[in-house]
């Protein structure tokens, strides 16, 4: 969802199928950064399959990935930007990592909150299902999430990411 937002933001064109994900490129608004977008059409847990090749194609420093992603470990509605680090059990974040051959890269992490329950079967479902919170508050996150990434973006083309 956040990634459609930036597209639509972007005005980039309609995404096209490639490396086994929807990909689309241009530039943030005239004269901004140059961004490429792109959405695993694998599951979650596999999308460094997809995002390892597409990025090693498109020549893009691993230090210039940003993945946005939902994080249960912290509350809905939270959003933090880091770099690096380890996975904390996100099996999509630990498929990324072997995918691109490195930890070092940017997370949006998007906090969805965590169910009730450590049952795996039951955390999967929580987070493949739908949002429990209001649509409009969904709406909200999704926009703080996009905003947020709009925000890492500029500071990464500017050169004043650093790595914290």
């Amino acid at each position: 969802m956040v990634a459609a937002l930036l597209a639509e933001r972007w005005d980039l064109p309609r995404a096209k199928e490639k490396y086994n994900a929807r990909i689309t490129e241009g530039r943030t608004a005239p004269g901004g950064p140059r961004v490429v977008l792109m959405t695993p059409l694998t599951y979650m847990n596999e999308s460094g399959k997809a995002a390892g090749p597409a990025r090693g194609a498109k020549k893009i420093p691993l230090d210039r990935v940003i993945a946005v992603y939902d994080e249960i470990d912290l509350p809905f509605g939270e959003i933090r930007t880091r770099f690096g680090g380890g996975a904390a059990g996100h099996n999509g974040v630990k498929s990324l990592k072997q995918g691109f051959g490195s930890a070092d890269f940017w997370r949006v992490r998007i906090g969805v909150d965590r169910p009730d329950t450590t049952d795996p079967e039951r955390v999967a479902a929580y987070v493949l299902g739908r949002f429990s919170e209001s649509r409009e508050q969904v709406e909200a996150l999704i926009d703080d999430a996009a905003r947020e990434t709009e925000r890492l973006v500029e500071r990464i083309a500017a050169g004043e990411a650093g790595e914290n």
